[in-house]
Parts: C-alpha cells; sequence; structure tokens
C-alpha cells in the first residue's frame, strides 16, 4: 500500500480512536452513582448490551487467533466456532433472564457480592476469594490486550510496539475511568457495529477476487492436506472425539463465568428488554462467526500456506491486500475495537472486585456514593498502569495466563453459578471449594502431560461441578437465604 494508502488508514484510526475518547469525556461529565459507575443504574437499553457483551466477548480472539486457526486447520476449523456459538446461545437464552432478577432481587452489582449473600453463612469468605481471583486474573488479560494492540498496530502500521502499546493503554483507561459502565458499553457499542461490518465486507471481497482469479475452493483445500477439506479433518476414533471436546471446550466458559460477560445480562433494565437484547446477541454472533470462517477458509485459497508468516495475521494482511485505503482504515479500526473492548470491561472487573468486593464490602469501610465512584475510578487508572507494565515487560508470560484464565476462571465460576442458579442444595463450602478446585486443577492439568490429550477449558468445568456436588452434600448449610 503507497503512502497516500497508509495515510488515509491512519487517519481513520485516529478518529476512531478521537471518538472513543469523546463517549468518555461525555459521561464523566455526569453525575453517577455506585449503581450507574457498576451497571448502568438500568439506563441502558438491551441492544446496547447486547452489542457490548459480544464486543467484549470476542476480542483479538475472533480476528487474529480463530481466523488464524481456521486458515491453518481448513473446514475442521468449524467446531470451535460452533462451541463458542453453542456457549453463546445458552448464555443468553437460559442465563440471562436469571442474571436481572437475582441481580434485582439481592440489590448487588458484582458476582462475588451476589455469591456471598446468597451463602450469608460463608460470605465473607467467598466475596474475597472471588474477588481476588477475578481481580487478578482480569488484571492479566487487560496485559494482554494491551499487548495485542501493540502487536496489530505494528503489523499494520510499523508503529513500534511500546510506542503503540501506551497511547492506546492510555485512551482504554481514560475512557474506562472518566464514564464508567456507561462509557464502556457504549463505546462497546461502537466497536461492535465495526466488528459486524469487517465480518461482512471481507468475506464478500475475498470471494470475488477468488472469483476474479477462477480459483477452485475445494482443489485448494485438498491441496493444503491435513485434512483441511474434510469437515473432521481426517480424524477418526479418540483422535476425532479429543478434537472435538478440545474445540467444543471454549462452551464452558460461556455459562456465566465471566464476570465482564454476566455484568451486561446484570444491567438488563426488563423482560422486554432482555428479549430484544438476546435476538441482536445471537443474530450478531451468527453473522460475525460464519463471517470469520469464511474469512479463514477464503484465506488459505488466495495465500497458500508459509506465504503469512504469522497466521494470526492473515485478516489484517487480507484487509491491507483486497481492500481501498478508506475501507481498510475502517476494518483496522474494527480488530482494534476488538481487543480495545475486552479491555475495557476487564479494567471494570478489577475495579469492582478491589473498591466494591475488598474494600467497600469484604473490610467494611463506609462510603458514600460520591466517594465509591472517585476510588473506583482511582483503582481503574492503577489496574490499567499496572496491566501496562505486566504487558512491555512479560509478553510471554502473559498469553500463557490469559489461556489459563478461561479455564482458570471462566469454567471455576460456570460451574459455580450453574450450581447456585438451578440446585438448590449448593453450600457455601461446595461453593468455596469449587473456587479453590478450579485454580488449582487448572494450574496442575495445564502444566501437566494430560493438556495435550484433553483441554483445561474441558476438564476444569467438570472438576468444579463434581467437587461443588460432593462438598454441597458433605457439608450441606443449616440455614441458607434464598
Amino acid at each position: 500500500m503507497n503512502i497516500e494508502g497508509n495515510v488515509i488508514i491512519y487517519v481513520e484510526i485516529v478518529i476512531y480512536l478521537l471518538v472513543t475518547l469523546g463517549i468518555g469525556v461525555y459521561f464523566s461529565r455526569k453525575k453517577m452513582n455506585q449503581s450507574e459507575y457498576y451497571l448502568g443504574g438500568s439506563k441502558i437499553p438491551g441492544w446496547a448490551l447486547a452489542f457490548s457483551e459480544r464486543a467484549t466477548a470476542e476480542s483479538a480472539y475472533m480476528f487474529l487467533g480463530a481466523v488464524g486457526f481456521i486458515y491453518i486447520t481448513g473446514l475442521s476449523g468449524i467446531w470451535i466456532l460452533s462451541g463458542m456459538f453453542l456457549g453463546v446461545l445458552f448464555s443468553w437464552l437460559f442465563l440471562a433472564k436469571r442474571f436481572m432478577n437475582e441481580r434485582k432481587k439481592y440489590d448487588v452489582y458484582t458476582l462475588p457480592d451476589y455469591f456471598s449473600v446468597k451463602f450469608p453463612g460463608h460470605g465473607r469468605t467467598i466475596r474475597l476469594l472471588s474477588a481476588l481471583i477475578m481481580g487478578s486474573f482480569s488484571l492479566f488479560y487487560i496485559a494482554g490486550q494491551f499487548s495485542g494492540t501493540g502487536k496489530t498496530l505494528f503489523s499494520i502500521s510499523g508503529i513500534d510496539i511500546t510506542l503503540g502499546t501506551v497511547i492506546i493503554a492510555i485512551i482504554i483507561i481514560a475512557y474506562s475511568s472518566m464514564g464508567g459502565f456507561m462509557s464502556v458499553v457504549w463505546t462497546d457499542t461502537v466497536q461492535s457495529f465495526l466488528m459486524l461490518l469487517a465480518f461482512i465486507i471481507v468475506p464478500i471481497v475475498a470471494y470475488i477476487e477468488i472469483q476474479n482469479n477462477d480459483l477452485s475452493i475445494s482443489q485448494s483445500l485438498a491441496a493444503m492436506g491435513n485434512g483441511a477439506d474434510e469437515w473432521f479433518g481426517g480424524l477418526t476414533g479418540l483422535a476425532l472425539g479429543a478434537m472435538l471436546l478440545t474445540n467444543f471446550s471454549w462452551f464452558f466458559g460461556f455459562l456465566g463465568g465471566q464476570p465482564q460477560l454476566s455484568s451486561r445480562f446484570m444491567a438488563l433494565k426488563d423482560e422486554k428488554e432482555r428479549k430484544t437484547a438476546t435476538w441482536v446477541a445471537i443474530s450478531w454472533t451468527l453473522i460475525v462467526y460464519v463471517g470469520a470462517f469464511l474469512v479463514g477458509i477464503f484465506g488459505s485459497v488466495l495465500y497458500e500456506q508459509g506465504t503469512i508468516v504469522d497466521a494470526e495475521m492473515i485478516l489484517p494482511h487480507m484487509v491491507t491486500d483486497l481492500l481501498p485505503p478508506w475501507i481498510a482504515g475502517i476494518i483496522i479500526s474494527a480488530i482494534l475495537a476488538a481487543i480495545m473492548s475486552t479491555a475495557s470491561s476487564q479494567l471494570l472487573v478489577v475495579t469492582s472486585s478491589v473498591s466494591e468486593d475488598i474494600i467497600h464490602k469484604t473490610m467494611g469501610i463506609k462510603m458514600n456514593n460520591r466517594r465509591i465512584v472517585n476510588i473506583s475510578r482511582l483503582t481503574l487508572v492503577i489496574a490499567g498502569i499496572l496491566g501496562l507494565v505486566i504487558s512491555l515487560i512479560s509478553e510471554s508470560f502473559i498469553y500463557g495466563v490469559v489461556s489459563f484464565a478461561w479455564a482458570g476462571m471462566g469454567n471455576t465460576f460456570s460451574a459455580v453459578v450453574l450450581l447456585t442458579f438451578f440446585w438448590k442444595k449448593t453450600s457455601g463450602i461446595g461453593v468455596i471449594a469449587t473456587i479453590i478446585s478450579g485454580f488449582i486443577s487448572a494450574i496442575l492439568w495445564m502444566t501437566s502431560p494430560l493438556e495435550a490429550i484433553v483441554s483445561a477449558k474441558a476438564s476444569t468445568f467438570f472438576i468444579c461441578l463434581i467437587i461443588g456436588i460432593v462438598f454441597s452434600l458433605m457439608y450441606p448449610d443449616q440455614k441458607k437465604q434464598r
């Protein structure tokens, strides 16, 4: 791409970043109470919450990781998207309403606070354990997303990775701290539209390019080898079962255990808004997932294996190679949007864990709404700076922790959510045992040879579920608030 084209792309990226910053400034001028800063005060429409939840959930993984995985594996890459789609479907159809109603019933703003209220006999321990684990994992999630922005900018424009990381991190910290949940959701909404646009435009343009060059999709996939032209990757027996289980394992992390996602369900105003949000979220996911699959497949047809040094950069490569600069700038902004939406939401998780769950509730420090909001803003800035520092000094370590967090945090608390929602015999000791076992089992499993056979993203969930049931039966609560 020529210099003029690069300038157009840079200008569009700058405009996008200024828009997100402007949203933060707008909401910073509004007086907010505790409810508004953490969950929007039930003032945000369902469709916006749906867009926010989807943008937050997908992050850079969908644009870079999933597309790159499909580019390498071929048709069998569809199963990883299938597992994720089923998780999204289940969470919106069966969990969103329960989250909304439970939040109203117990007047809570965070998952740790909700668990502690449900099991008052062990509430203090549950709240502290949950807040520490969620806050810690989210901090590394943030660092991973910050690093992703730097690498993306470098791969596209050659901007120094450290400089790019710092600039984007400052903008994310700024708009998130100023407007809290309100600014994060509305910036997510803008980002979600960009992501949707990207996965509509790129597959269409790529398909036209394939037709213009008279290329055969089936022949290209067959030439890749390794079963790329087969839906099951040429696998049979135990190998096929292990592959399907590993790919479908992403399903378990969507079952309520990711606090940055469940907070969107808790923020829903009423049943009407929930229904609207559900259909928006499902429709968005279907379009984006189909688009991501087609981009990966079409990319493998247009660019032979080995021509792209880093497979995860296949989408940015296609964007700059196939699209005119003014459209490429929008799509690249969408990739940054995917990363930024997750980082900002994770910042709120750390903030609520520290200021609300630990300082306010566990330590019992009395504060009015204004002081809580101010402390939350300060906590968010500190968390953002810590995440930035970690991203700059420990990049290789970060991505391992991000993968571990899906099992250690997502699956652990998914098991806790399901037990709490759907099994009346769940006890406080059972919840504590589930949380501890999830943390420990994720570490042991991922560092053992078992990880190569069955992913910890699947095993951790079942271990937590079994431990929760066993300990709840062994140590039932005598009196429990329901």
